[in-house]
């Protein structure tokens, strides 16, 4: 078992350009700790002219890394996935150090994540063209895929490491070299990620992470530069659309994972106790803090009062909040004082309007960002928390009356990334699935991410699929040769 201590001197704190280098003119910031606030070690804070540098080294190695076998990519996929399998222990702590989540969440990151570059490993040797004569007799059609060439991915900080593999595995199994640009508030993992690929084979300049406290100011020149041909973003819709609108000059191939805000609706014949536990998962999961997490649930009148009483005796019995390294702990905290401050907001406005506290409501105050289990009931139609994403632990329930009731408002948001139903009537399920408006749909199920299957929502969460066969196709361009 590595301390904590090991697992931060572990980590290369410059910026991986080619290997560890310094930042130009040598800036660094800091790394907190969310559960006490404490700075865990300061990285280098990437300047405009080492975004180029990065830039240049994907470049340089772009055409060589395109013409490695494909046999060859996945093997050095395949033994990235076994290194980072072996060292999933060492993985999980230094997530839970910089992100807060708890023990086991990071663990369970750390084996998701691993997948994409196992999944993807496979997926480097599976790309097809096709052959054929024309139609009209007058020659034949030739389509070959091409890998994009370098691309720029920039991640969040809910999930350090699994929002890096899926955008940096289909990306190296299709050819592209990559840029990745984590968030400022969770640089460690994809520096430690970065020298673990270095480790397994992956050619210098393949693979690059640009740490910095400044996102546009840094990313702006790639973004201005025409040999950068792809951008991949996870994040807010907010900043996603920002991005897209500066892609246009460059007639950037995009992939943009946005906001949610995820409905869970539960039919008067569901089996209430797998709902409840569907809920468990679908909510606290990442303590709340991820884009599929449910953010509303909607629960037909019928069985309104039961399913509402069973979560709060769920939530009551089984999480307990602390420090993520705490090993009794099953919720760790937010991870910075302005996101407790927005779901701490939310909170307040839906009771300021008529919601009902049923379990938890406040923080606990202390060092730390930490904010309990919450249930909400009774939640007016006019609550903030009903249309934004509050990224927490927080469960609004709300009632409806009848099918198309239930549907509507699962639908009556901007967002639509992922849908969650419970429901025992088979017709009923299909109904609902292909009626909600969303990129992704869980029957009877609160967990639905699989790397094996395409994730990606419409309307306001954005456009673009990560994972399964679809995922490799985002980093693959169609090249039409007319043969005589």
């Amino acid at each position: 078992m590595v301390s904590e201590r090991e697992v931060l001197q572990s980590v290369p704190t410059q910026l991986w350009i080619g290997g560890p280098v310094d930042a130009t003119g040598g800036g660094t910031f800091p790394v907190h700790n969310p559960a006490d606030g404490q700075v865990l070690t300061e990285v280098a804070d990437a300047t405009p002219e080492d975004a180029v540098r990065a830039l240049d080294a994907a470049v340089a190695v772009q055409a060589e890394w395109a013409a490695t076998p494909s046999r060859e990519r996945g093997e050095i996929l395949r033994r990235v996935f076994e290194q980072l399998t072996a060292r999933a222990e060492e993985f999980a702590l230094l997530m839970t150090l910089e992100m807060g989540k708890a023990l086991p969440e990071s663990r369970n990151e750390v084996r998701y994540g691993a997948e994409f570059f196992r999944w993807f490993s496979e997926e480097a040797v599976r790309v097809h063209g096709r052959y054929l004569h024309a139609p009209s007799g007058t020659g034949r059609i030739m389509v070959y895929k091409q890998p994009v060439g370098p691309c720029l991915a920039i991640t969040p900080w809910n999930f350090p490491l699994a929002m890096g593999t899926r955008k940096i595995g289909p990306a190296l199994a299709a050819g592209c070299t990559m840029i990745v640009k984590p968030a400022s508030a969770t640089p460690l993992t994809m520096l430690a990620l970065a020298k673990l690929c270095s480790d397994a084979g992956l050619p210098d300049g393949v693979l690059s992470v640009i740490t910095s406290s400044r996102s546009g100011a840094v990313t702006q020149p790639l973004l201005d530069d025409p040999r950068l041909r792809k951008l991949t973003f996870t994040g807010s819709t907010e900043v996603g659309k920002k991005l897209v609108e500066k892609s246009a000059n460059g007639l950037l191939r995009t992939s943009m994972e946005l906001g949610g805000n995820a409905p869970f609706v539960v039919f008067d014949d569901a089996d209430i106790d797998a709902a409840v536990q569907g809920a468990m998962l679908a909510k606290l999961r990442n303590g709340g803090e991820a884009c599929t997490a449910a953010n509303r649930f909607h629960v037909q009148n019928g069985v309104l009062a039961e399913f509402t009483t069973k979560l709060v005796e769920a939530m009551s019995n089984t999480v307990t909040l602390g420090p993520g390294t705490d090993p009794n702990t099953t919720l760790g905290p937010l991870i910075n004082e302005e996101q407790l401050n927005t779901v701490s907001e939310l909170v307040d406005d839906a009771v300021a309007v008529g919601a009902q506290v049923r379990l938890g409501g406040k923080a606990p105050g202390g060092p730390g960002w930490f904010y309990p289990a919450t249930i909400l009931s009774e939640v007016p139609a006019n609550a903030r928390i009903l249309r934004e994403e509050v990224f927490g632990p927080v469960a609004p329930v709300v009632g409806f009356e009848t099918e198309e009731e239930g549907l509507a408002a699962a639908n009556n948001t901007e967002f639509g990334l992922v849908s969650y139903v419970y429901t025992r009537d088979l017709d009923r399920a299909l109904r609902i699935a292909e009626g909600i408006e969303s990129g992704m749909v869980g029957i009877n199920r609160g967990v639905i991410s699989d790397p094996a299957a395409p994730f990606g929502g419409v309307k306001a969460s954005g456009f673009g699929r990560e994972g399964g066969s679809e995922g490799i196709e985002e980093y693959l361009s169609t090249k039409y040769i007319a043969l005589t």
